[in-house]
């Protein structure tokens, strides 16, 4: 959430903004409660000066015995109204937060402008295109061919969009979770987390998934949802929690599955790992002091591209412009690794710097010093990487003209084997 403060004394600030964004929102309307919570409270305080006046007589005219029941019955009237306008300023409040959940966070000035992906900025690319003399086939129908996937049967469990794992194909959805995970935690000094795979409400709200995409989530029965990325629960680690002095920068690293809807989302993707209802990834999250921020999205995007060229995966490293940019999101950089099977870069991984916003959501902050004043924090999180897409980059780009896959070498010890088929 962005300061309150923002649209109150500066609303062409958010105007700007927001303009950068492709965003339209309601700032007269926020204005506009704004002064009417303004009015209400103005008026409270008129009102409980005249009250604490008029105490003072009344307390005055009991002392010398003298009647007080019309002054009483004036401020038994006063006490109404204070009571009606103290509503009235809360109802405004509310609304005014309400609306403010669903303002998107600001820009940094150093993101470019632009309206979608068209606008994006290649910043480096690592590796050369892979490029098969032979011709290149997409994830899917070389798994297929070697049995490693299974959709068909996938969608009559669930249904469309569900990946189905098979043999050396769960094997190596495994082994790219346990290389990622084994990399972050003991060489990129994040803390591993296991976390729930369920999430209350709240927690989304902090993270920035509630309100403004309840429809791209999964509710259930007992009102918690499925976690859309496990984003939401290394935020809420520590929701309403103060880090004493010293305490940060801390990272966190997680597994989960992740369950997203993707209402309205385009179909031209459809097909084999990379858009799915469900999918596993590996997360990155920090808690950083503010002024650390940027040097720690730098660290973060580092982290990602290192599982990548482990991999030996060619990829590229994109600026995301201010129109494409995630909700949360005050600066992103994706990964983009190559397919040769589908001819593209494809995106694999996100990291954004988030600046306060979701620390202001989730009142998550820090001390300085010993027994100072509470801040927020800055909180960044980054794909560490998808592993499903990971799966289809590693089977594309290693794929063999007699349709084998020949493993990356950092792999052959979480599988067990250097090729896939033959």
């Amino acid at each position: 959430m962005i300061d309150p403060k923002l649209i109150r004394h500066t609303p062409d600030v958010v105007a700007e903004a927001m303009r950068r964004r492709h965003k339209a929102i309601d700032l007269d309307m926020l204005t506009a409660l704004e002064e009417r919570r303004r009015a209400a409270l103005s008026k409270v305080e008129v009102l409980k000066a005249e009250r604490n006046a008029v105490s003072g007589q009344i307390a005055e005219l009991k002392k010398r015995k003298e009647d007080a029941t019309g002054h009483i019955e004036a401020m038994r009237r006063v006490g109404e109204e204070i009571k009606e306008l103290d509503e009235e300023a809360h109802i405004a409040e509310a609304e005014f937060m309400q609306i403010l959940l669903t303002i998107p966070n600001l820009p940094d000035a150093g993101v470019p402008d632009g309206a979608d992906a068209d606008d994006n900025v290649v910043v480096r690319t690592w590796g050369e295109p892979t490029q098969p003399d032979f011709p290149a086939k997409p994830h899917w129908e070389l798994a297929e061919a070697l049995g490693l996937l299974d959709f068909e049967r996938a969608t009559k469990i669930a249904q469309a969009r569900f990946s189905l794992f098979v043999g050396l194909g769960a094997r190596l959805e495994r082994a790219i979770l346990n290389y990622m995970l084994t990399l972050h935690a003991t060489q990129h000094g994040y803390t591993e987390i296991w976390p729930p795979y369920l999430v209350h409400p709240d927690s989304l709200q902090a993270s920035g998934q509630l309100p403004k995409f309840e429809e791209d989530l999964f509710r259930l029965r007992e009102g918690l949802y499925l976690s859309p990325t496990s984003e939401v629960q290394l935020t809420n680690l520590h929701r309403d929690e103060i880090f004493e002095a010293g305490a940060l920068p801390r990272y966190y690293t997680a597994f989960s599955p992740c369950f997203r809807a993707e209402a309205g989302a385009a179909g031209q993707e459809s097909r084999g790992l990379i858009r799915q209802h469900q999918f596993d990834k590996v997360e990155m999250y920090k808690f950083v002091e503010p002024e650390r921020s940027m040097d720690e999205l730098e660290s973060l995007v580092a982290n990602a591209e290192a599982v990548l060229q482990g991999l030996g995966l060619p990829y590229r490293v994109v600026l995301l412009c201010a129109g494409d940019m995630g909700f949360s999101a005050l600066k992103t950089y994706d990964l983009e690794v190559w397919m040769p099977g589908m001819g593209k870069y494809v995106e694999i991984s996100s990291c954004s710097n988030c600046g306060d916003f979701q620390a202001r959501r989730g009142q998550i902050r820090y001390r300085r010093e010993a027994g100072g004043k509470p801040e927020l924090l800055h909180t960044l999180n980054g794909s560490g990487l998808a592993i499903g897409r990971t799966w289809a980059a590693v089977v594309e780009n290693y794929q063999q003209a007699d349709g084998t896959v020949a493993l990356p070498p950092a792999l052959h010890p979480f599988m067990g084997c250097a090729t896939i088929g033959g």
